[in-house]
C-alpha cells in the first residue's frame, strides 16, 4: 500500500486518484499475525497535504467473548488521513510538518504508506467484547457447558439472598409497567 504521490503533488487543489486495495496487511504484535484488506482509496490533494478517504473490508479470527469459541469477524474500516509532504517536490526543500500529534507523512521519495493508517484502522474497528452471534448464551457457570450447542442439567443457582430486598421493587415495577 505505498503510493508514488509526486505527479500530484505538483497538480493543483483537488486532483483525486483512486486505487484498488487488496492486500495482506501484517499485525504482527497483535493478537492476528496479519489479515487481508479489500477495498478502495481516494487520494486527494489539498492545499498542504494528501487526504486519504476509503472504505475497506477485512475479516479477522477473534474470539467470543460469552463462550470462547473461535468464529471470523468482519470489519468495516472507514480511512480519513491526512498525508503531509516532508520534501518540497519542485524544490527539494525539506517542509516544516505540522506538530499535530502523530501526523502521517509523505517520505523525502513522495512516497504514500497506507500501511500504517489501515493497520489502526484494523485494530480501532475490532469489537471490545467480540460475540459469535448476538443471541449467544455463552458457557454454564457451574459445569462450564457451551449453552449454544446443548443446555446443560445444572440446576439453576438461587439468587444472592443480598438481592431479595429488591425482589418486591421489581413486581412493583413489572406490574406497573404491564398495566
Amino acid at each position: 500500500m505505498r503510493y508514488n504521490v509526486a505527479q500530484q503533488l505538483k497538480e493543483g487543489v483537488g486532483s483525486v486518484r483512486v486505487y484498488a486495495v487488496d492486500e495482506i496487511v501484517p499485525l504482527l504484535g497483535e493478537e492476528w499475525e496479519s489479515c487481508q484488506v479489500r477495498g478502495q482509496v481516494y487520494l486527494l490533494r489539498t492545499h498542504r497535504s494528501i487526504l486519504v478517504t476509503g472504505n475497506l473490508s477485512s475479516r479477522v479470527a477473534e474470539t467470543c467473548g460469552r463462550c470462547l469459541e473461535t468464529y471470523d469477524q468482519d470489519l468495516t474500516l472507514h480511512l480519513e488521513e491526512e498525508f503531509f509532504p516532508t520534501i518540497d517536490v519542485v524544490t527539494g526543500l525539506p517542509l516544516e510538518v505540522p506538530e499535530e500529534a502523530g501526523p502521517f507523512v509523505i517520505d523525502h521519495n513522495h512516497t504514500l504508506d497506507l500501511l500504517e493508517a489501515v493497520r489502526q484502522a484494523v485494530l480501532l474497528s475490532v469489537p471490545m467484547n467480540p460475540l459469535c452471534q448476538p443471541e449467544c448464551a455463552g458457557l454454564c457457570p457451574t459445569c462450564g457447558q457451551n449453552r449454544n450447542l446443548a443446555p446443560c442439567a445444572c440446576a439453576a443457582t438461587p439468587p444472592d439472598a443480598r438481592w431479595s430486598a429488591l425482589g418486591p421493587l421489581l413486581q412493583e415495577w413489572s406490574t406497573a409497567e404491564n398495566g
